[in-house]
């Protein structure tokens, strides 16, 4: 896959921040006409975006003199509301419905539990207007209001900006290839700026996280469902509560994710892990890093998992992508196991069609049965992983804390590794210098001991002319 995270020095990019005014001006926003399903899909080798020259700050354009455009309403519509903020919408049969209904009535009682169940059975939450209540619901996200949490925060323009906001800006100008489709270019570039302010604000708030190229895709797909306004605290929640380990300085925690891969499918399928285990997993990093939303092209697909992804735990896009290795074994064996490239480029992309359905049920008795502490490798992953606090630390204020320590953690891990890396290659001179301080205490200490028993032949070699001979003989020896 292209343009992802290379190696751990590049999660966390080192341009210079853009200058970025301020004073924020009046902001309008364009709504869109809902297209059908069947049109959300476009073929990324056929499309040719045309890209402006990017702007030189992060602010709210004017609209030109002459044109108007419809300001979208910051209330949120109930779910059983007709108005929908979808990019898809489509005429529900009666089950559906109900299933609606259900959904609508749990979020009101806040019962997570049916939410859950819900999002995790068949069609998932159904529509975006499910979505646009229930995503915030599961995310714990509901209850914050433009864009903030629950006190005043100041607005994000009037924020540092983050170093990363050069590379956030080239990633926008690639978004929303796939869907929708049925934008104007002023429409396209309305939505590219309202995307580059939603990752923006979330960076320069939580100026500790590091931007990866893939969380753009992760934040169109909430933008799209959730509009401007709820999406700011939902991606918030997701960076820090669900993919923190992405974020932060270096990807050895994110590559610990897919060291986690293996010893499940060894636990669960041990031929075909056998099979493909020289293969490193890598083939699962641009799948898992952005929760698959680089990798699936259609809307309705790629919205349907994230239903589950936000229902169940952060470890569970790995489980799926477990799954989806399992119930492609039969194709994966007629590749020869010595072969390692193909198998990795085989792996590193979906299969078509996508069974989504089965994969997510299959995948949720995988994680039942097989549970990331039984694995052999969790005892590896670091106890500051969101994957072993996510069930202990739901606010975003504990995240933030953890993601701190996790960032020192590393760092002490870095300088202990620069010592040893320094000690072995320097291991000659470590032994003779070692050796000399023992050999000489030793010495002294046979010194003092023999005078005490009052062996004169000990004490006449004294403690240094012990250390001076040994010590020629060690010179001698490294």
């Amino acid at each position: 896959m292209e343009d992802l995270p290379r190696a751990a020095d590049d999660v966390v990019l080192n341009a210079p921040p853009p200058s970025i005014d301020t004073e924020p001006e009046e902001e309008t926003t364009m709504k869109t006409e809902p297209t059908d399903e069947s049109d959300v899909t476009v073929k990324l080798e056929s499309t040719d975006l045309p890209v402006k020259p990017e702007p030189t700050d992060v602010k709210t354009e004017k609209i030109e003199e002459g044109e108007e455009e419809e300001e979208e309403e910051d209330t949120q519509p109930s779910i059983l509301s007709s108005r929908s903020n979808s990019i898809s919408q489509r005429t529900l049969t009666p089950e559906e419905e109900e299933k609606v209904r259900a959904i609508a009535a749990a979020c009101e009682a806040g019962n997570r539990e049916k939410v859950v169940e819900a999002a995790i059975t068949k069609d998932g939450l159904i529509c975006d207007r499910v979505r646009r209540e229930a995503w915030p619901f599961l995310l714990g996200s509901r209850n914050s209001t433009n864009g903030s949490l629950s006190e005043k925060r100041r607005d994000w323009r009037d924020l540092p900006p983050h170093v990363d906001e050069d590379q956030v800006k080239l990633d926008v100008n690639r978004s929303f290839i796939y869907y929708p489709t049925n934008m104007t270019p002023r429409q396209l570039e309305q939505r590219k700026k309202q995307l580059l302010e939603l990752i923006v604000e979330v960076l320069r708030r939580h100026p500790m996280l590091g931007y990866f190229q893939g969380f753009h895709d992760i934040c169109q797909l909430i933008l799209l469902v959730l509009g401007p306004v709820l999406a700011v605290p939902a991606v918030e929640h997701i960076a820090l509560l669900r993919i923190r380990d992405f974020m932060l300085p270096e990807m050895a925690p994110a590559i610990d994710h897919l060291f986690l891969l293996y010893p499940l499918l060894k636990a669960e399928h041990p031929k075909l892990c056998a099979h493909i285990s020289n293969t490193q997993p890598f083939f699962a990093l641009a799948a898992t890093l952005t929760l698959y939303a680089h990798e699936i092209q259609e809307y309705s697909n790629i919205a349907r998992l994230f239903d589950a992804f936000l229902a169940l735990d952060p470890v569970f896009p790995l489980y799926l992508f477990a799954q989806i290795i399992i119930s492609r074994s039969t194709e994966l064996f007629s590749i020869p196991e010595d072969e390692p490239e193909m198998l990795h480029s085989i792996l590193s992309h979906l299969p078509k069609p996508l069974d989504l359905e089965t994969w997510i049920t299959q995948a949720i008795q995988l994680l039942k049965s097989r549970p990331p502490e039984s694995l052999s490798y969790w005892h590896c992953v670091s106890y500051l992983s969101v994957l072993k606090t996510s069930k202990k630390h739901s606010s975003l204020k504990e995240a933030e804390i953890l993601f701190k320590k996790h960032c020192r953690q590393l760092e002490f891990r870095k300088k202990k590794k620069e010592v040893l890396v320094k000690l072995n290659k320097n291991k000659g001179t470590v032994l003779f210098v070692g050796v000399s301080v023992l050999v000489g205490v030793g010495g002294v200490v046979w010194g003092v001991w023999g005078r005490r028993m009052g062996i004169a032949a000990a004490w006449d070699m004294p403690g240094v002319a012990i250390l001076w001979g040994l010590v020629k003989a060690v010179r001698a020896w490294a």
